[in-house]
């Protein structure tokens, strides 16, 4: 892949199949394929050497073992207030990079996807899940602002009442209500989506690349329209990543114990 993609960790694969079509698979099964800090970065210079692969036409990413990517790993050590800096910046370029990059993205969404996980499957042109599978924004869940994807995208796809109540409840979905809603573009058996993810690629990559590529870019003008929503939801996330609440959340996870938001306690009537 000459000098193309070889900045991994291994934690994310990347494989480029004899039809134009490249895979890539976050691969942390054990964990869910949720991402480290370094992950953050990796993913966004893979997506920046996907727009100028001139060997690819499309793209298939998906996840290894039972998950897609449930989002950030927040067993991992408290990021610092520049690391939260850097990877809010990191996302906000990984977005645009998203949103510029001309090859069709076929999401293939073998199982959870939460958080950023989400945002990737749903930022895709063609988004495949499993039927069973579990789709939850959850931002609102852990403290913090929805702030990768959502104000961006979901309005787009399903509207705006159905955006304000899964987003700001983070109730999941499963892959057969989300096709159900326009969530998503199809839902199929778990053992089906890979297969179908990579037939529908294989018949893009033998499609004209110019009019998908064209295509592509007129219908993206929704999205690079509302960029400005996304970079605010971004902003107002870091502000929530300095909060009480969103520290409880973490120690509540780690304690394994319902969280009691800060921001949610009511506070003592006055004495008489």
């Amino acid at each position: 892949m000459s000098d193309l993609y070889k900045h991994g960790t291994g934690d994310v694969l990347v494989e480029r199949r004899d039809d134009g079509v490249l895979l890539i698979t976050i691969n942390r099964p054990e964990r869910y394929n949720s991402l480290t800090m370094p992950m953050f970065e990796e993913m966004n210079q893979i997506w920046a050497d996907v727009e100028r692969d001139d060997q690819t036409r499309v793209v298939v990413v998906t996840g290894a073992g039972k998950a897609f990517c449930t989002g950030m790993d927040v067993a991992q050590p408290d990021p610092t207030p520049e690391q939260t800096l850097a990877m809010l910046e990191t996302e906000r370029k990984r977005v645009a990079t998203v949103l510029r990059i001309e090859k069709p993205i076929i999401s293939a969404i073998n199982g959870p996807a939460v958080g950023y996980g989400l945002s990737t499957a749903l930022l895709a042109d063609i988004s495949i899940a499993a039927d069973d599978a579990v789709l939850i924004e959850g931002h609102t869940k852990v403290g913090v602002t929805a702030g990768d994807h959502a104000a961006l995208i979901w309005p787009l796809l399903v509207g705006m009442a159905k955006t304000k109540y899964y987003v700001l409840t983070s109730e999941k979905l499963t892959g057969a209500e989300a096709e159900r809603i326009g969530l998503v573009s199809l839902s199929v058996p778990r053992e089906q989506v890979l297969p179908r993810a990579l037939e529908v690629a294989s018949q893009l990559a033998r499609g004209s690349q110019q009019a998908l590529r064209f295509t592509k870019r007129a219908l993206n003008t929704w999205l690079t329209n509302a960029v400005p929503q996304h970079e605010l939801s971004s902003a107002l996330e870091i502000i929530d990543f300095a909060s009480a609440d969103y520290a409880e959340a973490r120690q509540a996870f780690r304690e394994k114990r319902p969280v009691d938001f800060p921001s949610a306690r009511i506070a003592s009537a006055p004495a008489n």
